[in-house]
C-alpha cells in the first residue's frame, strides 16, 4: 500500500514524560516546555494526568500546571484520567480541551496486574466512564486497546482479544448513544514488529474497515520508528508520540528505558519521505533541547543531537 500524503501526530511527552520521571521538576518548567510544543504546529498536547498523587507525585500538581497555560490558536490542551474521580477534575480545570477516552487491556494478565481489573471489570469501568460522557455531554473521542501487540505478564496476546475488546467498546459506545471513538492500538510494553502491527491492523480493518485507527508505540526495544513505518504503510495517520522520546516503560527490566515513539525523530521520517505532519522540524528540535534541560539528563531522541539532513555541519 501507499504511504499517506499527511499524518496527524499527537503530543504526549508532557504526561508521558513528567509521570515517569522521579525527580521534582517545577510546575514553571513543566508550563514552559508545554507552551514551547504549542508552538511547533502541533494541535493536541497531553499535558497532565489526574490521578492519585501518591501513587504518581509528579502529577501532584496538575490543576497548577493547567491553570498556568496559555491559549495558543488552533492548539487543543488535554489530559488523561483514568476513573471518574480523574474525569471530574479534568472537566473543572481550566484550560483544557476535554475529551472523553477509555482505556482497556488485551492482555487479562495485565489487566489484573496494572488496576486489578478483569475483562468484565475492565469494561465495566469503561461503560461508566462512557455514562459520564454522555450525562456531560462531552464528546467520547479515543478507546485505548492497552497490550495490542503482546504483554511482559502474558506473552502473546492473540489478536481475537483485540478484537473482542474493540467489539465490546463499540457496542457499549451505541447503547450510551456516543459516537465510534478512534481506536488506539497501544505497545503498552514493546511487544510490536512490524509483522505484529501488520496483523492486529489488517484483523482491525478486515472487521471494521471504516473505523479510525491510531497508533501509541513505545520504543523500549528500539523498534518504534519501524513500527510506525508499518502503520503508515498500512494507512494508519495517526499516532502518538513524545517529544525527545520522553517517559518510559515501567514494565521493562531495566532502568532507563526509552519512552514513547520520538515526536522530531517521526517528523523528521515524514519529511524526508514527503509526507506531511504540518510541523516545524526547527521548532521541534528546540523543544526537545528544552525538554532535556527540564529533565536534567539525556533523553532518547536522536534528531535533537543530528540536525536535520539539511543542517550545517
Amino acid at each position: 500500500m501507499s504511504l499517506p500524503a499527511r499524518i496527524e501526530i499527537r503530543e504526549e511527552g508532557p504526561r508521558e514524560g513528567f509521570q515517569f520521571e522521579t525527580g521534582e521538576i517545577p510546575t514553571a518548567r513543566k508550563i514552559a516546555l508545554i507552551q514551547a510544543l504549542a508552538g511547533t504546529g502541533l494541535r493536541r498536547i497531553q499535558t497532565v494526568s489526574f490521578v492519585d498523587p501518591r501513587r504518581v507525585p509528579g502529577m501532584a500538581d496538575a490543576e497548577r500546571v493547567c491553570q498556568g497555560l496559555q491559549a495558543v490558536e488552533g492548539v487543543a490542551f488535554g489530559a488523561l484520567w483514568l476513573n471518574a474521580k480523574g474525569f471530574l477534575r479534568a472537566l473543572v480545570a481550566p484550560n483544557l480541551t476535554i475529551d472523553g477516552s477509555v482505556s482497556v487491556s488485551a492482555s487479562e494478565v495485565f489487566g489484573k496486574r496494572n488496576q486489578n481489573r478483569d475483562r468484565e471489570q475492565d469494561l465495566a469501568a469503561a461503560a461508566a466512564l462512557m455514562a459520564l460522557y454522555a450525562e456531560h455531554k462531552v464528546p467520547f473521542a479515543r478507546a485505548t486497546i492497552m497490550a495490542a501487540f503482546g504483554c511482559n505478564f502474558q506473552g502473546e496476546v492473540p489478536v481475537a482479544a483485540v478484537l473482542d475488546r474493540i467489539a465490546a467498546i463499540l457496542a457499549l459506545a451505541g447503547g450510551a448513544g456516543l459516537a465510534r471513538p478512534v481506536i488506539s492500538l497501544a505497545d503498552t510494553m514493546a511487544w510490536a514488529t512490524p509483522h505484529r502491527i501488520a496483523q492486529v491492523v489488517g484483523a482491525v480493518r478486515e472487521t471494521w474497515p471504516d473505523l479510525e485507527l491510531s497508533l501509541h508505540l513505545h520504543d523500549t526495544r528500539g523498534l518504534a520508528m519501524v513500527n510506525a513505518w508499518e502503520g503508515m504503510r498500512l494507512g494508519v495517520t495517526r499516532f502518538d508520540a513524545a517529544i525527545a522520546g520522553l517517559g518510559g516503560c515501567p514494565f521493562a527490566k531495566h532502568s532507563g528505558a526509552a519512552g514513547n515513539l520520538c515526536t522530531e525523530d517521526l517528523a523528521l521520517l515524514c519529511a524526508e519521505s514527503g509526507i506531511e505532519t504540518g510541523l516545524d522540524l526547527d521548532a521541534l528540535l528546540e523543544a526537545a533541547r528544552l525538554a532535556e534541560d527540564v529533565v536534567g539528563h539525556p533523553l532518547p531522541g536522536r534528531a535533537k543531537q543530528g540536525g536535520t539532513l539539511h543542517s550545517k555541519v
